[in-house]
């Protein structure tokens, strides 16, 4: 099973991240742990971003603002 996971590309992350079947295999942590991973740097965290991730989870008691 390790050396599947070495040799996992691209095209078979994406096909397992868009199967809900799949996905629905992983864990609240192991969920938690990607999103944490997943973004290449601090600059791909934006104001946009976190408006649009509270808004698609209907989080209705946080707001994002950005100090300037």
């Amino acid at each position: 099973m390790a050396d599947n996971l070495n040799n996992m590309t691209r095209e078979d992350f994406m096909n397992f991240f868009r199967d809900d079947e799949k996905l629905s295999s992983l864990s609240a942590d192991d969920r938690i742990e990607i999103f944490l991973q997943i973004l290449p740097g601090n600059s791909d965290i934006t104001e946009d971003l976190l408006k649009e991730l509270i808004s698609d989870y209907q989080v209705d008691n946080l707001k994002v603002c950005q100090v300037k």
